[in-house]
């Protein structure tokens, strides 16, 4: 029996990394991309690897969909050489950068930026791999608690995220009738060097976001990783087009 592959944008850091080693536990072999930290990407397939799972890691820069041909002709060149296969399972459109920035300050580079990277990126990148996924495979989308509640700072970056989440709804729909199910995550406030390790290290903000989350603290990348995973397993295969926040209630 064929083992699942997936495939991890941004994958050799942060939640990435998080989730790639959470779904190596679970027996899913991987397809992590990189874009600018090879060794970070390279320890990631070692990790992967004393799981029990086969990895390889790719370079690609989501912010350039005109690379996006050439990437998914690697991918199908690694699955061949790798798995001695045609198609892998599961798509995690997971790369990302934060942007802080006042509404009133943004420039219009930066929003061009955030639109290539948060909404371009996982339409047009999906939309070239989409040969290459399984018929009855899984693609999960990265949004943000930020596209249902708002912080001062954010404007830019939640708007693509809450652009992804329709995405997301009309990815669902239209590639049912391949049995591809379609969902978006929306993590909360995470304590990871993401937009600066603002949420680990501002121990103010940390303290304000635990205080308004039910459950008392910000998130942990295990919190996120083990999420998505499941999301990306045959038992949440009946989830589709859906949001799912994973936030420990904030703001509820």
């Amino acid at each position: 029996m064929n083992r699942k592959i997936a495939l991890i944008t941004g994958g050799s850091r942060g939640l990435g990394r998080n989730a790639a080693l959470k779904l190596a536990a679970r027996g899913v072999d991987l397809i992590i991309t990189w874009r600018s930290q090879a060794d970070e990407a390279q320890t990631v397939v070692r990790e992967a690897g004393e799981l029990g799972a086969r990895a390889v890691a790719l370079p690609l820069d989501v912010a350039d969909s005109a690379s996006f041909a050439a990437f998914a002709n690697a991918v199908s060149g690694a699955l061949r050489t790798h798995w001695q296969r045609e198609r892998f399972d599961y798509l995690l459109n997971n790369a990302g950068v934060g942007l802080h920035m006042a509404f009133t300050e943004t420039t219009e580079a930066q929003f061009d930026e955030m639109m290539r990277i948060h909404l371009k990126a996982p339409f047009f990148l999906s939309q070239a791999l989409l040969p290459l996924i399984e018929d009855g495979g899984r693609i999960l989308n990265v949004s943000s608690g930020l596209a249902r509640f708002s912080y001062p700072g954010s404007a830019a970056y939640a708007t693509m995220k809450g652009g992804l989440e329709v995405l997301t709804r009309y990815m669902a729909l239209e590639l049912a009738p391949r049995r591809i199910a379609v969902n978006v995550i929306a993590p909360g406030a995470i304590a990871t060097d993401f937009s600066g390790g603002r949420v680990r290290d501002n121990a103010e903000l940390n303290a304000t976001i635990a205080g308004r989350t039910a459950l008392g603290r910000v998130g942990l990348p295990d919190d996120i990783g083990d999420a998505m995973s499941l999301l990306l397993s045959d038992e949440a295969g009946w989830i589709n087009g859906q949001r799912i926040e994973v936030a420990g209630g904030i703001h509820l």
